[in-house]
């Protein structure tokens, strides 16, 4: 056994174990399945031309090395990004635990009733600190849940405003810089007509909608806003207002001033900055706004026996119900880092969260204090943490650089530093002193903190916050490490069990690729950082847009896209830059076929993209004729395809160079979906089948982890047409010499969690990458052959192979009384969490495996479903008391006096002989989704407030 060789390590099936597989399947071989797989005109003719694939303790010495090239310097940057420290207990617990990162999102909530306390204290954090009514679980940074709040404000208008086709909106000149280009972007094809300007100053004309303002303003002003907020709601104009979250702990709230929506990123909430994510962003508005809102939203409902159970709720927002008429595209959030700063403000509490605001801004009021006595001034008349001071900015800049400091300059006369948790008096004295010497004065020494505030009266917040007592009982590391662990219990992670996730791709996170995230030389640097302290961080992300170039055949990659929705969206806007700088303004049309995923149409929409929806056979099969007549039909106007490949179906159908070829010429582009790239790496990619663009979800194929439902990434990989157009920021030089304006916040997107997809392509080299997508298949195809004469197989290919997954056909058994739910939730007493449920198809499951799991876990898995197929031959349509309509059952269930149901305690909760040996017991039972929706609670208040009388 090569035991330094990680692909041994990743791909799950031993050597010996393959000739079983193979006489399970039917087949002689690996050669032999591929070829009844996959069409032979796609096969790549030659390896990857990637670098040796390396040991893990070869990799993990080479980015140590590469890490000491980041220069750590303190960071006075912000713009949204400072230092904030991280609870060791909650790095080591949580960031660093694979019973919180290896999750999926909470689709199963009788097993994820952990991750979704964890997540209602978020929203509950949220909700107190800036006043509103309700806020979701989470976006993905505070650029683009800015544009979220804008696309908000756009559905809400009032009926004469959409009658009149009212389309400005205000935006302070106080914004971010990167919010702004974001809001740029998302708001053009919208047909929404920004204008910047001076909130003072402001005209209030009808010909608005809505408005969004900074608080504090970028460079630290702290403005009170009521009165601009009364007035435009006088004007029927609705405001949304960017809030710093540290902030909100001791200025007014803007709820409490009348905003209608509240957004910003809860990083400073003990996140690292990982050179610009990822980041928790939070959004936060009106009850009567909940139906527009984006993203996920955890409410509290009961289960079966009446008692308080967490669920995600109001599901009738999801893209894939909406489609084309949802308002966001927004598949993901960022969970992973939204419990991290959820559990910082448990940690902390009010009083702790107190003392931490009053300290940064106590450092702020400091450094001005002692720097007028030296003759330099600061102009905010009103600040928080950020101060913005006359200097020569080059002088300065270069005595602070050599003394490892980093402030941002607007100008050259102006300095802006913003103070952050981590500031110590040393290093006032030290920011001080730098100016000292620029001015050619003596410093002077700071000794104490100031204790005088530099706010107006009306500035300071008086409301209360936090009250819960699960905010004020778990102040010592003793008691938050026994929280966070009896919330882990909850949840069914992959440390636990295979999540065999149709489209979803729970594969091994590797250690080895986690380990770096935790070094300070990569979690400590600030994104607007020069460019010579990050050499690190920029050799790594070119070297991984370069692997993921020679991935996909393509010739430009850009890392910015935040999710695999964010990289849909960048990959139709830099189609839409294409066909217009050809002056091809006109092509809007995008073709999707009615397989697609539910977030194509949803991103074509936000794209301003006019969607025609192509037919699919019996077979589930793109219909070539029908997409055919669609091209020709609009060849004048046509814009693109959105296409899945493997289909959404599990199928590698054969006609997709046909296909491609048809759309080009037709006058239109291809962008692929690479939500299944993971049957395609190493044995064919998207050039080759004929697309031009394709986004990837390094947090599927790549092997970052789920987190529970974020992070995510999803880079586009475009050709040399497009590489122009690849997107761009307005602070660090990023994307094409045509760039659009930005997709997401940072750069580089989540830079820090790319760490991780470098470091599974440098460990597997072209061999191991091609390995796992063929033991991908080889997993499915075992699984399909095991599960032929119990269930239907809805899908497969021309030779009745499936690619890395397939769908069980589950509508027959409707007939005795039992839906695919029941399946699901009978899953969790085997131990197992549900495949995709109702997706592509509703009725059906749709089961991927990955390569990362062994013979062993396959096979207790299949047992399960095969075992729970003979459980619905035993039941009967008039009969809803059974074991899989009783489902999930629960410890308390099987410990009570009294079993009033009429099968034993035995079949409920141990069906087969492996699972005495590693029980998982769902929390609660079986959830009311519908109490849930009916009595939305999204905070952290007593149930008994909500029970109906």
């Amino acid at each position: 056994m090569k035991t330094d060789a990680f692909a041994l390590r990743h791909i799950g099936p031993r050597e010996s174990d393959l000739q079983h597989m193979f006489k399970t399947i039917g087949v002689k071989d690996m050669t032999q399945l591929l070829y009844e797989t996959f069409p032979d005109g796609i096969r790549l003719k030659q390896d990857l031309q990637l670098d040796p694939a390396m040991t893990e303790y070869e990799y993990l010495t080479h980015v140590s090395q590469l890490g000491a090239k980041n220069k750590v310097f303190k960071s006075y940057i912000g713009l949204g990004y400072h230092p904030a420290i991280v609870p060791p207990v909650i790095q080591r617990n949580i960031f660093e635990n694979p019973g919180w990162y290896t999750a999926y999102t909470p689709y199963q909530a009788e097993i994820a009733q952990g991750r979704l306390e964890a997540l209602l204290n978020f929203q509950t954090t949220v909700i107190e600190l800036t006043g509103m009514e309700i806020a979701n679980a989470s976006l993905l940074d505070e650029g683009t849940a800015a544009a979220e709040a804008i696309a908000l404000l756009f559905d809400v208008r009032t009926r004469d405003q959409k009658k009149n086709n009212t389309n400005k909106f205000f935006v302070s000149e106080e914004i971010l810089p990167q919010t702004l280009s974001v809001l740029q972007t998302r708001s053009t094809p919208l047909g929404i007509e920004l204008v910047v300007g001076n909130h003072e100053t402001f005209d209030f004309s009808e010909d608005f909608f809505g408005a969004i303002l900074q608080y504090p303003g970028k460079y630290g002003q702290v403005y009170d806003y009521a009165g601009f907020i009364h007035t435009a709601k006088s004007k029927e104009i609705k405001v949304a207002v960017a809030a710093d979250i540290l902030s909100l702990v001791k200025l007014t709230s803007p709820g409490e001033m009348g905003a209608a929506v509240v957004v910003g990123t809860t990083q400073r909430f003990g996140i690292p900055m990982g050179f610009g994510g990822p980041h928790a962003a939070y959004f936060a508005t009106k009850e009567e706004y909940k139906r527009s809102m984006p993203g996920r939203i955890i409410g509290v409902s009961i289960d079966a026996n009446g008692n308080r159970a967490l669920r995600m709720a109001l599901g009738t927002r999801e893209q894939h119900i909406k489609r084309e008429k949802a308002t966001s595209n927004i598949c993901t959030a960022q969970v992973l880092l939204a419990v991290m700063a959820g559990m910082y403000a448990v940690y902390h509490g009010p009083k702790g969260l107190q003392y931490i605001a009053d300290k940064v801004h106590a450092s702020a009021v400091t450094a001005a204090k002692a720097l007028s006595i030296i003759g330099v001034n600061q102009v905010n008349s009103s600040f928080f943490d950020t101060i913005l001071v006359k200097a020569d900015a080059a002088k300065v800049r270069a005595i602070a650089e050599k003394n490892e400091v980093n402030f941002f300059y607007p100008n050259n006369e102006s300095v802006s530093i913003s103070f952050n948790e981590t500031t110590s008096l040393s290093d006032i004295n030290t920011i001080v002193a730098i100016f000292a010497e620029a001015a050619g004065k003596s410093a002077v020494h700071v000794s104490e903190l100031a204790s005088e505030v530099q706010l107006s009266e009306k500035s300071i917040r008086t409301s209360s916050f936090l009250q819960h007592e699960v905010f004020n009982n778990h102040h010592s590391e003793s008691q938050l490490m026994r929280y966070i662990k009896r919330l882990e219990r909850k949840d069914l992670s992959l440390n636990h069990s295979m999540i065999s996730l149709g489209s979803c791709t729970m594969k091994l996170n590797a250690a080895a690729e986690m380990l770096p995230l935790s070094m300070p030389n990569w979690n400590s640097i600030h994104p607007f950082a020069p460019a010579d302290q990050a050499a690190g961080y920029l050799t790594m992300l070119k070297k991984l847009e370069e692997q993921l170039n020679v991935v996909t055949g393509f010739q430009g990659t850009s890392l910015q896209p935040n999710s695999g929705a964010q990289g849909e969206y960048a990959g139709l806007m830099a189609i839409r830059a294409y066909h217009q700088s050809r002056g091809d303004h006109h092509r809007n049309v995008c073709l999707i076929p009615s397989s697609a995923h539910g977030t194509n149409p949803a991103s074509a929409a936000m794209a301003g993209m006019k969607i025609i929806v192509t037919k699919t056979t019996p077979e589930g099969n793109i219909d070539v004729e029908d997409l055919r007549a669609r091209a020709i039909e609009n060849k004048d106007n046509l814009s693109c395809l959105m296409v899945t490949y493997p289909s959404t179906h599990g199928v590698y159908e054969s006609s997709i160079i046909e296909i491609t070829q048809l759309i080009h010429d037709n006058g239109g582009l291809v962008y692929m979906d690479g939500a299944n790239m993971n049957a395609q790496v190493g044995l064919t990619n998207p050039a080759t089948i004929g697309a031009d663009v394709c986004h990837l979800n390094l947090h599927k194929t790549f092997a970052i982890p789920h987190g529970g439902g974020g992070p995510g990434v999803g880079p586009i990989c475009v050709n040399e047409k497009l590489v122009p157009f690849l997107p761009s920021n307005p602070v660090v030089a990023t994307g094409g010499d045509q760039a659009i304006t930005a997709i997401s916040a940072a750069p580089y997107g989540s830079a820090l969690v790319c760490l991780i997809s470098y470091g599974y392509i440098c460990m597997l080299g072209a061999e191991g990458l091609r390995s796992s997508t063929e033991h991908a298949i080889l997993n499915a195809n075992y699984m399909k052959a095991r599960f032929e004469g119990h269930y239907p197989i809805l899908y497969s290919g021309e030779m009745g192979r499936a690619a890395h997954e397939m769908i069980l056909d589950c509508r027959e058994f409707k007939q005795k009384g039992v839906e695919v739910g029941d399946i699901a939730k009978r899953l969790m007493d085997y131990g197992f969490h549900a495949p995709t449920v109702s997706f592509p198809v509703a009725g059906t499951l749709m089961i991927e495996p990955t390569e990362s799991e062994d013979l062993a876990e396959i096979d207790r898995f299949c047992d399960a479903l095969i075992s729970i197929r003979k459980e619905i031959e035993d039941s009967t349509a008039d009969d809803h008391n059974t074991v899989l309509h009783n489902a999930p059952h629960t410890l308390a269930m099987l410990t009570a006096e009294r079993w009033d149901f009429p099968y034993s305690r035995e079949k409920a909760a141990y069906p087969l002989e492996y699972i005495a040996d590693n029980k998982f017991w769902p929390s609660v039972r079986r959830i009311d989704d519908a109490y849930g929706d009916r009595n939305l609670v999204c905070s952290c208040a007593p149930i008994e407030a909500y029970i109906e009388s």
